[in-house]
């Protein structure tokens, strides 16, 4: 019996219950399916390599193909077409494809060019009506037609540091409000209210602190509308280990370096706002301190980070600027220029 190899492609930017449906049909039809996947600069921000990981954590039986220097213009003119089909025999060759699955009129021309026959899945979207240019005009509108592994990566985690009354609950708090989002609470802060001996927790405590927030704050993202406000993370937990017991344990240390690389935009609250000094901080001086601590961190792990100096009003105008100029996936250091240090 023939071997049957079933070829889809896309942009898959982002990859969507429609796309998925396609992939699905060929890997219940064919011995082995091929996803092909263009780069697409010119169509999404999101690095091809981010949406290749979601087709091959989703389907791990199918071929990702990667196709970098695919065309990039698309349509029905006889040289686009013929464009299109001679890079793809390149790709995977004549006559090594018996279907190709598609859902787009282009399925009859790719599947003639490469001896294949034309399978169509769904062409009028009556299953799943949705695009991909709807999902990227509004991913939250249409958060149920995406798995919860693409929506997570749309959303962009902007975490709010600083020392103790530094404003960052405040400040997250009202940029979910503004925005009508999410926003992750400190949750050392409620461990520590019902944990605390003499006002100090264990070094072990906050290990439990960093873990815990990490898993509530990954249950928000799903939740969110483009943006999460996380007020502290690991980094956080771990000068404070520094801080009071001289030294970070291992698994915190491992938690705050993913953090380094976890949040889109770090946004570091100044002390120039008045120091509440209620009973449960250590005082102005503490603070003062602990914020050199937390900047000095900040800079040695070579972490970009934005300030946030005056009033709230001023603070969620700043922040509202910078996110006017901010694309996830984008390289924040093109947002350093021009921003008050």
């Amino acid at each position: 019996m023939e071997r049957k190899t079933g070829l889809t492609l896309g942009k898959y930017a982002p990859l969507h219950q429609g796309h998925q449906l396609v992939i699905e049909t060929a890997l219940s039809e064919m011995d082995e399916v091929v996803v092909l996947i263009y780069d697409s600069p010119e169509t999404t921000d999101i690095p091809l390599a981010v949406r290749s990981r979601w087709i091959r954590s989703l389907y791990p039986a199918a071929r990702v193909i990667e196709a970098w220097d695919g065309p990039t213009e698309v349509g029905y003119t006889p040289e686009l077409m013929r464009a299109h089909e001679a890079y793809l025999k390149r790709c995977v060759g004549t006559g090594s494809v018996t279907h190709f699955y598609s859902s787009e009129p282009y399925g009859e021309h790719v599947s003639r060019a490469l001896g294949a026959i034309d399978r169509r899945v769904d062409p009028t979207r009556g299953r799943f009506p949705v695009s991909g240019t709807a999902v990227r005009q509004d991913p939250y509108a249409h958060r149920d037609f995406l798995d919860p592994v693409v929506y997570r990566d749309l959303i962009a985690n902007v975490v709010l540091l600083g020392a103790p009354g530094t404003g960052k609950s405040t400040l997250a708090r009202r940029l979910a409000q503004e925005l009508r989002t999410q926003w992750m609470p400190e949750y050392g802060r409620e461990y520590w209210e019902k944990h605390q001996v003499a006002r100090r927790l264990t070094p072990e405590q906050l290990v439990e602190i960093a873990e815990e927030h990490l898993l509530q704050e990954e249950a928000l993202l799903a939740r969110s509308n483009r943006y999460l406000f996380t007020d502290t993370n690991a980094i956080t937990t771990a000068t404070f280990a520094r801080y009071y017991h001289g030294g970070v344990p291992p698994r915190l240390e491992a938690l705050a370096d993913q953090a380094t690389r976890r949040y889109d935009l770090v946004l570091v609250c100044d002390t120039d706002i008045p120091y509440d000094d209620t009973w449960d901080r250590s005082g102005e001086v503490n603070r003062m301190a602990f914020q050199r601590q937390v900047i000095d961190d900040l800079r040695e792990r070579k972490v970009p980070f934005f300030m946030l100096r005056g009033c709230l009003e001023e603070r969620v105008y700043r922040v509202g600027q910078l996110l006017g100029r901010f694309r996830k996936y984008m390289n924040v250091l093109d947002l350093i220029e021009g921003w008050p240090g």
